[in-house]
């Protein structure tokens, strides 16, 4: 038996905390420090960047980072595992050489391959994308730690995997050791987005002491695949139970997780107190890997734009009616797409404008940028002085900016280069997985013994509820899958859950989110979790880069599930 790895995570985005990775170093005992720099948006953006220079692709920021982080980590034998490569991951091991010549520095660097499949994308019948990358697994990053490797930088791979291949090198795991490999995605699931594992984003964040600075988590991975989620002594936030499982219920789907390496069964895991800031997890199961990578492709849609009209005080509807009918009229070309959408939040009354106010938003898509461009958006302020009463807007005239549209492909796993490059430039194929099975959904669990009836003169009577927020008695964690959102719903007590679990139904989700009513929701049960997760299928449109509705990415869903009345069992309150 080796001892535990303790693997701790410095980023969950493009764009988060930067000295994150130099606290993370310093702050105490590491053996492994991780970045994800990768999200659907981000490979977008990237896919932008290499088209103005080849040379780049990575993110940027992770270099600079290095440059007061890495002799740190050196100095204390913290090997460096970062996906930030991106489209270009040559392009940033060759970087991080040039740093580490200029700061008189000697790591060995490895980089991981293959994923980008932009050039045969035609071939493989992804059609003609800005960008088209596989999810690889962890392999190849075992295989360059288990070489000596100190810093490993990949492209596209897995969140999770980033976490998974050091574990997997470390302990010396197989490839069909399905259950230590499961339990260590887990872990990576959790500490993969940062500080969201340490109080971040939290429902009930009023109950975290120290929020102003969160410690970002580290996990602590065993041999048997079991972890505990902690943190540095003396950072902010913290780490219970509540805050672990709003992570595990992030951007899922059901009971089944796949990946490349690894199907891991969510509904298996437990979790349980292993002191201050400590959680542990445990009973986590897997399955051999579909048979597919799953491919994140990324195009340019067309162009948008967007006027916001202000509306204030009396006959809002009216108003906004009266400037619809004009701008519509005035445009001398119909765009492809054109939505109008009101946000009602003015008061009766007011004691300020801004109080008495409503927006009107007019967004605008199409594939020719003049159609959007100053034609749409010179038409709406031409209006400024024959609309209605008070017309003004919240910006200038603009010009179209182009969107992205996210969709998600599949190759057979064979049809997948994954390739390490070791700091000594031999290159090593990783071999796909021999042992794969098909992804199929969970059959449905057994729903807990609903909450005992009150009985009054020998009949059953109706449980005395109360209307309020769900929030009172539920936590909630959304975000996007692509085109999808999911919204993970827990509560915090065995008799919550025998409530929940039969009341917070499809029909009811619907109900208190009405932008769901005509879409697909699914819903799955995660009894060990006391959770339900619900996907809602093409509420974000064509993924976060396509802006399709007011939260793009779907992270507030939940908190407006939450702030919405139902009737609740007294008992709970």
């Amino acid at each position: 038996m080796t001892e535990a790895i303790r693997i701790g995570n410095a980023s969950g985005f493009y764009g988060d905390r930067f000295t994150a990775f130099h606290e993370m170093v310093t702050g105490g005992p590491l053996d492994v420090i991780t970045g994800d720099y990768l999200a659907e948006l981000t490979m977008l953006i990237l896919g932008r960047d290499r088209l103005k220079d080849p040379k780049l692709g990575y993110a940027r920021t992770f270099l600079k980072q290095l440059e007061t982080g890495l002799g740190e980590a050196l100095d204390r034998n913290v090997t460096v595992v970062s996906n930030a490569g991106g489209l270009n991951p040559a392009g940033l091991a060759t970087a991080i050489q040039e740093l580490a010549d200029k700061l008189g520095l000697h790591p060995k660097i490895a980089y991981v391959e293959g994923d980008d499949l932009l050039d045969r994308s035609e071939e493989l019948g992804l059609g003609k994308p800005l960008t088209a990358n596989a999810y690889l697994g962890a392999w190849g990053i075992a295989e360059a730690l288990q070489s000596g490797a100190d810093v490993v930088v990949t492209g596209r791979v897995t969140d999770a995997s980033v976490i998974v291949g050091p574990a997997a090198a470390h302990h010396g795991w197989k490839r069909n050791q399905y259950d230590e490999l499961a339990g260590a995605v887990v872990a990576g699931h959790v500490i993969e987005c940062g500080c969201q594992a340490t109080g971040g984003n939290f429902a009930f964040f009023h109950e975290i002491h120290d929020l102003g600075r969160p410690g970002f988590p580290i996990a602590e991975i065993h041999a048997d695949g079991s972890s505990v989620i902690t943190k540095h002594d003396g950072t902010g936030g913290a780490v219970t139970i509540d805050t672990v499982k709003a992570q595990l219920l992030y951007e899922i789907t059901g009971a089944r997780y796949a990946g490349p390496d690894v199907t891991t069964r969510l509904d298996t895991v437990e979790l349980v107190d292993d002191g201050p800031d400590r959680i542990r997890i445990t009973g986590a199961k897997g399955e051999p890997p579909p048979p597919e990578y799953k491919v994140s492709l990324n195009s340019v849609g067309g162009f948008r734009n967007a006027v916001d009209f202000v509306l204030t005080g009396l006959d809002l509807e009216e108003k906004a009616d009266l400037v619809k009918r004009q701008l519509e009229r005035a445009l001398r070309q119909k765009p492809a797409e054109l939505k109008w959408s009101v946000a009602w939040t003015e008061k009766a009354d007011a004691e300020t404008e801004e109080q008495a106010s409503v927006l009107l938003r007019c967004t605008v898509k199409d594939p020719d940028p003049k159609v959007v461009g100053r034609a749409f958006s010179g038409a709406a302020v031409e209006l400024a002085l024959a609309s209605y009463p008070g017309f003004h807007v919240t910006a200038p005239p603009d010009d179209a900016s182009p969107y992205g549209v996210f969709t998600a492909g599949f190759v057979p796993v064979g049809e997948v280069e994954h390739v390490v490059v070791l700091p000594g430039g031999e290159r090593r194929m990783i071999e796909p997985a021999t042992e794969t099975r098909e992804l199929a959904p969970v059959e449905e669990p057994r729903l807990p013994v609903p909450l005992p009836q009150l009985v009054a003169a020998g009949r059953p009577a109706r449980t005395l509820t109360k209307s309020v927020p769900l929030g009172r008695v539920a936590g909630a964690r959304s975000g996007d899958k692509g085109g999808d959102a999911n919204v993970g719903v827990w509560v915090r007590s065995e008799t919550a859950w025998r409530w929940l679990a039969h009341a917070l139904t499809i029909g009811l989700f619907k109900e208190l989110l009405p932008e769901t009513e005509p879409l697909r929701v699914t819903r799955y049960v995660l009894p060990n979790l006391w959770a339900v997760n619900f996907v809602v299928e093409g509420l974000l449109g064509e993924g976060v880069a396509s802006q399709a509705r007011f939260d793009p990415q779907a992270k507030a869903v939940g908190e407006w599930l939450r702030s919405r009345y139902v009737d609740v069992p007294e008992v709970l309150l």
